[in-house]
């Protein structure tokens, strides 16, 4: 069965990086991704696709994993996946230098975007929109590109400081413009 799943879930992983894709020239539509790769040997794969239109940001995340559940996902500081564990991305990404917390609370890290819930069939997504982020703009304390997304193997309680006692990291992903 878990060879199963994980065929499926390449073979949908394969289908959303290639249709992600838009190809219209015509559009003011800037793009960015990130493919996750599995970090700790977890087997977890996925991609997150950024669309900016009109100063709002769209994230779109899929992952799939053998283990179901609550799983955090966060931006971290560097986009440097080349650790086994995920550490070379460094620590969340918080230039507002505010505590961690649940997106949207009166306290968050930018880069504190919750949980993906994983179903029994091994899939998970999450979506947020916001004018928080940006893709390639100048301002530093929005600009998503060169940072890393990274997935851990338990929840965000969005309590503890500075990371949400997540866990270990799972998967990363460099954020790419396309």
């Amino acid at each position: 069965m878990t060879k199963v799943l994980h065929i499926f879930g390449l073979i949908i992983f394969c289908f959303l990086l290639f249709t992600s894709c838009d190809c219209d020239d015509d559009t003011d539509e800037l793009k960015a991704t990130a493919i996750i790769v599995s970090k700790n040997d977890s087997g977890l794969v996925g991609n997150v696709v950024f669309s900016e239109t009109d100063g709002i940001v769209t994230m779109v995340a899929n992952v799939f994993y053998d283990g179901s559940g609550h799983k955090a996902i966060h931006i971290h500081e560097k986009g440097d996946c080349s650790a086994a564990d995920g550490t070379s991305a460094g620590g969340h990404w918080n230039p507002t230098n505010v505590s961690h917390g649940a997106w949207g609370s009166d306290s968050f890290h930018i880069g504190d975007i919750g949980n993906i819930v994983v179903g029994r069939n091994g899939h998970g997504s999450i979506e947020r929109k916001t004018d928080l982020w940006c893709i390639g703009c100048d301002d530093e304390t929005k600009n998503i590109l060169g940072k890393a997304i990274i997935i851990h193997e338990g929840p965000d309680d969005f309590s503890s400081q500075p990371s949400g006692a997540a866990g270990p990291r799972i998967g990363c992903g460099e954020i790419l413009k396309n």
